[in-house]
């Protein structure tokens, strides 16, 4: 599984240009799963990214979670980050898990995350969506299941 996570002020996802979900402060995450994951995998990288310490404490330092300071999380579908670029100029996505199993997995990673206690927004599988955001910092983690 792969995750792109962006420290945001606000994101939001619309389909056929109507919002679908919406955040104020916390995490825009994408998530790809990526053939051969689990649930266990999906499950572990949620509770990491609910822990993760990116937010600024009193400080100014990145000392806090998305636990800590109470935000939410946009968590958007993104098979694209399973791209291989290394040969030629057209990036293939044959990494990425099935279509109806990268949809249980990142419905199972959004849950996962929610059972953390955190607000969960979510975009639509599969669906043209326009995501837009304000990245705080800018902060962007890679995380995957190596991670």
């Amino acid at each position: 599984m792969r995750l792109l996570i962006q420290r945001v002020t606000q994101a939001q996802v619309a389909v056929e240009g109507a919002v679908v979900g919406e955040i104020g402060p916390g995490l825009m995450i994408l998530v790809c799963a990526m053939a051969g994951d689990t649930d266990a995998e999906a499950e572990r990288l949620a509770a990491k990214a609910a822990k993760l310490r990116i937010f600024r404490d009193a400080g100014d330092k990145m000392n806090l979670s998305l636990l800590d300071t109470g935000g939410a999380a946009l968590v958007i579908s993104q098979f694209t980050l399973s791209a291989d670029t290394r040969s030629g100029n057209r990036p293939g996505f044959s990494s990425a898990a099935a279509p109806a199993e990268g949809e249980r997995l990142y419905t199972r990673f959004a849950a996962a995350l929610s059972a953390q206690g955190i607000p969960v927004a979510t975009g639509r599988f599969g669906a043209e969506m326009k995501v837009s955001l304000v990245n705080d910092g800018p902060v962007t983690i890679w995380m995957d299941s190596d991670s």
